[in-house]
């Protein structure tokens, strides 16, 4: 925190000495507040440019957590086909989930700063305070964004870039949607809900992205080196086996695409639905496993190894090292094909947003045959009050495929209703239900109890979050 306020002394003493540092003059910047609602993409705007201007804003969120998770294992000892105890760990009288308390999980903090650098020129960084998976503070990623080639020559193909936008950075790769109503860790001001979907696509990868959009038309294409992780080193292949004789010799880029129409059709209805493309042929990083700020359902459907007194001895239930309990990935560990499709209607108060997702994918280069897994969610919003400040909603998703760790297909369903408040445009307050279901899930996974056998976690979170 100490570093924090250096920092922003800095900013502030920048300011002091030179009359053409300004605050807040951004261009062609989404709004985090209430503001920002339903603005997807990029958008275009008709700020001028004032010199260098500074944008500094944070986030943060904290929620209540009343959860109890349940599955179809029995308490007890168990045994496997070769003998072997299987109940948890050595010295263990049984198995069971985790006991959850009622009380707050852990609060969630960003930083945003950013600066306008030219007209048209923005720089945007994101920074994890506190999050779920890494407690410490981190960086999540920037970007530089680019509206006008005024830098190169006064009105430089100005009329092509009245309607294009290029995106460079290690930033949020845009597929889909629904990423832009999921919650960004303390950033929770967009998302009527407490959680994301159940499969939850999120990504931050080095690359480009080039936006056209103009009287209705959304599009968009980019590309990123496909590594979360960023580093030079030599890429070494794995030792060939009988189970995977042809493993991958490189990391190939990431291939995303977007095309769709949005249109506001008179002053009580809007219209936008997108199409959007990941593809990725030797895989590094999974897009539905790669939110490194962690879910809001901390330690559903998670267990850990009792004692014969009761207490415990082994540690599951670490928030770090079990940040996504409560999603769920497709797992794939060579190579990935998605698509989603997002259609959107606000009619007056009322807003529709749904989301058809259909993955394939595949575990060992050229060794055995692609899995699918595919998602469905809808969202209905209904927003009252003179500033739309109060709303009630429900979502349903469903979640349904082959993972290797499984040999059928599984299922997963979630419904959550929820109530919430924008106190002020920065501020909003949210009361929310959840019951998620899984079924199909076997008994034993490998040589250990499976904890979604049957599993099912209920119950309410209240979650308070400002953002400015």
């Amino acid at each position: 925190m100490k570093k924090i306020i250096l920092f922003a002394a800095g900013i502030l003493s920048i300011t002091a000495a030179d009359a053409q540092v300004s605050f807040r003059k951004m261009q062609n910047m989404i709004p985090r507040s209430q503001d920002g609602l339903n603005i997807f993409d990029v958008r275009k705007d008709n700020v001028e440019f004032d010199g260098l201007s500074i944008d500094l804003g944070g986030a943060f969120a904290m929620q209540f957590q009343a959860l109890n998770s349940f599955n179809d294992q029995k308490e007890g000892t168990y045994t496997a086909s070769n003998g072997a105890d299987i109940s948890g760990s050595a010295g263990t009288s049984g198995y069971r989930l985790n006991n959850l308390g009622n009380n707050f999980n852990l609060p969630a903090a960003n930083l945003t700063v950013g600066a306008q650098l030219a007209d048209g020129v923005r720089v945007n960084l994101d920074i994890y305070l506190s999050s779920r998976h890494h407690n410490e503070t981190w960086v999540k990623g920037g970007y530089l964004q680019i509206d006008k080639l005024d830098f190169i020559k006064k009105d430089f193909l100005a009329d092509i870039m009245k309607y294009t936008t290029i995106k460079v950075g290690q930033m949020e790769n845009n597929y889909g949607d629904a990423h832009f109503r999921r919650t960004d860790n303390g950033n929770a001001i967009l998302n009527p809900f407490i959680e994301g979907n159940i499969m939850d696509s999120f990504e931050t990868e080095m690359g480009m992205e080039v936006y056209y959009n103009r009287e209705g038309l959304v599009s968009m294409i980019g590309i990123t080196n496909g590594k979360l992780n960023q580093g030079v080193a030599e890429f070494i292949t794995s030792t060939p086996t009988e189970s995977a004789p042809d493993p991958n010799t490189t990391v190939s880029p990431t291939i995303l695409a977007k095309l769709g129409y949005d249109k506001q059709l008179n002053k009580d209805l809007r219209v936008r639905i997108t199409g959007s493309y990941n593809h990725n042929a030797n895989m590094s990083a999974n897009p539905w496993g790669s939110d490194r700020a962690g879910s809001r359902y901390f330690g559903v459907m998670s267990h850990q190894a009792y004692a014969y007194d009761g207490t415990p001895n082994a540690n599951n239930f670490d928030p770090a090292s079990n940040a996504t309990t409560g999603r769920f990935s497709p797992g794939y560990a060579n190579w990935y094909t998605a698509f989603m499709i997002n259609p959107f209607v606000k009619y007056k108060g009322l807003e529709f947003f749904g989301t058809l997702e259909f993955t394939q994918g595949g575990d060992k280069k050229g060794t055995d045959e692609s899995r699918n897994v595919n998602q469905y969610a809808a969202d209905l919003v209904y927003r009252f009050g003179n500033t739309e400040q109060f709303y009630i909603g429900g979502r349903y998703n469903i979640v349904s495929g082959n993972i290797a760790s499984q040999p059928d297909k599984v299922n997963v369903n979630r419904f959550e209703s929820s109530l919430g408040w924008y106190m002020t445009k920065n501020i909003i307050t949210k009361l929310a239900y959840t019951n998620q279901n899984y079924s199909d899930y076997s008994q034993y996974g490998g040589s250990s109890l499976n904890d979604l056998y049957g599993g099912n976690f209920n119950g309410v979170m209240f979650e308070a979050a400002i953002t400015f």
